[in-house]
């Protein structure tokens, strides 16, 4: 699904939890089509980044802006989402194939068997029963990156997209983030792996204590 262009503006978000500021005056501005990446050590803000635009947590301050749109309160139903995020909801007790059904008919933008022929876009077979508690780190990985892709988001967060991945995997999941930035899409990718940083991302922002800028700094 080809998307038109899309523009998102983030504009001073900030956070403070138990007297820590995480986000400090974030600004950005990005663009369907490009890849864009997010160099910090851990905890100096990235996944907090992401969880504040996806909406998971409530920014102190801050807006985000969509095609030139305010939006007040969450991206839900504004555009399609995709988010990769440690620890991210799949049900242990599910097929890979039940996740994805299940979580297709939340915003119901894609069929069941749409939502199913992902699996094998990431390289896990479509027709194994086996439930998620069983799975490797490697094939969670995959089934999580599948979540993110299955609905041709407008806007693709991944917080470490190629972590737990074998080499050969490492390069289907980019190839599938350059083809989502090919479809239209924002991709924001925060990574410790700098070849991915380098190899796939058009622009490259860095954070430290929770400040984002474009300055390499010490990282």
């Amino acid at each position: 699904m080809k998307i038109e262009k899309n523009t998102a503006r983030i504009e001073d978000m900030t956070k403070t939890i138990k007297g820590e500021t995480v986000l400090s005056g974030v600004s950005m501005e990005l663009f369907g089509g490009k890849i864009y990446g997010i160099v910090g050590k851990n905890g100096s803000g990235k996944t907090m980044l992401f969880r504040a635009i996806s909406g998971l947590i409530r920014p102190d301050k801050g807006k985000i802006f969509w095609n030139g749109q305010y939006i007040k309160d969450s991206l839900q139903g504004v555009l399609r989402l995709g988010l990769v995020l440690e620890n991210i909801g799949l049900h242990p007790d599910l097929s890979a194939q039940e996740n994805l059904a299940y979580l297709a008919k939340i915003n119901c933008y894609i069929t069941k068997k749409e939502a199913i022929q992902t699996l094998s876009r990431v390289g896990l077979d479509p027709k194994n029963k086996k439930k998620v508690k069983t799975y490797s780190l490697g094939m969670r990985q995959k089934l999580v990156i599948a979540q993110a892709v299955m609905e041709h988001p407008d806007l693709l967060l991944l917080d470490e997209p190629t972590n737990a991945l074998d080499a050969q995997s490492v390069e289907r999941v980019r190839g599938i983030i350059r083809e989502e930035a090919e479809r239209g899409a924002i991709v924001v990718i925060a990574s410790h792996n700098r070849e991915d940083i380098d190899t796939l991302c058009d622009h490259v922002f860095y954070m430290k204590d929770g400040v984002l800028t474009e300055d390499r700094g010490d990282e």
